[in-house]
């Protein structure tokens, strides 16, 4: 018999034992007596069977497995997240089960649903997108949820982010002392996301104390190619200064202004939110709000494992500390 067709019913068979024993003795329950535990075990090394995480969890009700949930898989923001988590996911020796909504062939809430179908312990969920359906599915499960780099806006469910108003409004005043005063804000997708609705809220908070009248909200923008087209754009508007809150956009907007003749930063200042290695590796380097992606996938996943071993969390709602890194992309260094 090949490795890849022994199951656990395979293993219960030979053995002339229930599946639930095999269970038993493979999650090392000592409700087994001895002879059937030696002879279970026997079977188990002659077939060379390999249990798999659902199976260990038939007696233990754990399957020792944690769902997380990314919208794109090439994005380097939820890359480096997932590095944190990983390993701690290792460290506690937690096997991770990757979806992705990339593809949109499902909605975010039937991925959720497949995913906990799967019997997974525990779901971490990136997307900076959080409709209110998704929102819903969380609430409806007893399977423990953490947000990394993204929260709900009832902060009803456990999340890990920064302070992202304050964050957006230090840079915005950067721009602004640098003598920009036609301000933009450039975000993804318009619908359900929480991250930019807050950096909305400091952005128009900001116009608003520091009188000036001229909104430019742009939203989206997804990638480097919605950048480079949004560039003309913001020349027609006026725009001096601009955060925008993906990486790769604002790389696209910087090489489309740069195709156009124009300086950076003199004609037009520049921070982006991500702070990914992109960020760092065009010239002219972009000035960035540097979040400790790493260490925000750590920490969910950490509060993740306590919240699975029934452990009490002081803190459900986490910020950690950013940097805003001056480069050249904005005057001020």
């Amino acid at each position: 018999m090949r490795k890849q067709e022994v199951t656990i019913y395979d293993v219960a068979r030979e053995a002339k034992v229930s599946m639930a024993t095999v269970s038993r003795v493979v999650n090392g329950n000592s409700n087994v007596r001895k002879e059937t535990r030696e002879r279970v075990e026997e079977v188990i090394k002659r077939l060379n069977y390999q249990p798999n995480a659902v199976a260990q969890g038939l007696a233990s009700k754990k399957t020792t497995t944690v769902g997380l949930i990314v919208p794109e898989l090439t994005n380097l923001y939820f890359a480096e997240l997932s590095k944190g988590i990983d390993d701690i996911a290792l460290l506690y020796k937690y096997n991770i089960i990757i979806s992705s909504i990339e593809n949109r062939l499902m909605k975010e809430d039937q991925v959720i649903q497949s995913l906990l179908n799967k019997q997974v312990d525990g779901v971490i969920y990136m997307s900076n997108r959080l409709p209110k359906e998704v929102v819903d599915a969380f609430q409806r499960t007893n399977t423990p949820v953490v947000l990394a780099g993204t929260k709900d806006s009832r902060e009803e469910l456990p999340s890990v982010t920064i302070d992202y108003k304050k964050a957006d409004t230090e840079a915005l005043n950067l721009m602004f002392n640098d003598g920009k005063k036609n301000l933009g804000i450039v975000v993804g997708d318009e619908d359900a996301i929480v991250n930019s609705d807050n950096r909305i809220l400091a952005y128009k908070k900001f116009l608003k104390d520091h009188n000036l009248t001229e909104e430019h909200i742009y939203t989206n923008v997804h990638d480097y190619s919605d950048g480079y087209n949004l560039y003309s754009q913001l020349v027609k508007d006026g725009v001096d200064g601009v955060i925008v809150t993906r990486d790769s956009s604002a790389v696209g907007i910087l090489n489309s202004a740069m195709d156009a003749g124009k300086k950076i930063p003199e004609d037009l200042e520049i921070v982006t939110a991500s702070a990914t290695q992109i960020a760092s590796v065009v010239r002219p380097a972009l000035t960035t709000i540097k979040q400790p992606l790493y260490d925000m996938g750590a920490v969910a996943m950490r509060m993740l494992t306590k919240l699975m071993d029934g452990e009490e969390v002081d803190d459900t709602h986490i910020e950690l500390p950013y940097e805003l890194v001056k480069k050249q992309s904005t005057l001020n260094q």
